[in-house]
């Protein structure tokens, strides 16, 4: 989150800012491919997460969001669409917690209402292209 975060605020989603902040910053090596994982998956599909994370925010513009609550989003709907190993469910119980933590006193449930809608919506099959992008995504990954 704080690499995408120092990413979007300097408004430069790209592998070089990445890179840069991975050279001032420490990623755990237990956690690096997944940090990577994240992050890269993040930048590459993030006009079409930002599109979904529009549809289901009761009128809320991307841009409009705080940079904090806007990334945890973002990770969350990358991880329920594209990582097949992570329940949705955990996906968004942890995007709650790291909001609660890192957002406002409303962060928790602001990312708690648009992430169980469109969680509900991938449920419905209403996001069925973006399901079919999730097993092509992971397997390019």
């Amino acid at each position: 989150m704080q690499a995408l975060f120092f990413m979007d605020m300097a408004q430069n989603l790209s592998g070089d800012m990445l890179t840069l902040y991975c050279n001032n910053f420490m990623v755990a090596k237990k956690v690096d491919p997944f940090f990577y994982t994240l992050s890269q998956g993040v930048m590459d599909m993030q006009p079409r997460i930002d599109r979904i994370i529009e549809r289901f925010s009761s009128h809320w513009k991307i841009k409009r969001m705080s940079c904090v609550d806007r990334n945890i989003i973002r990770i969350a709907v990358f991880e329920m669409l594209f990582c097949k190993d992570i329940p949705p469910k955990v996906s968004i119980n942890e995007a709650i917690d790291v909001g609660k933590k890192y957002g406002n006193d409303d962060s928790g449930a602001f990312i708690n209402g648009i992430l169980d809608s469109i969680r509900i919506a991938m449920e419905k099959n209403e996001l069925e292209n973006d399901r079919e992008n999730r097993a092509n995504h992971t397997n390019q990954m």
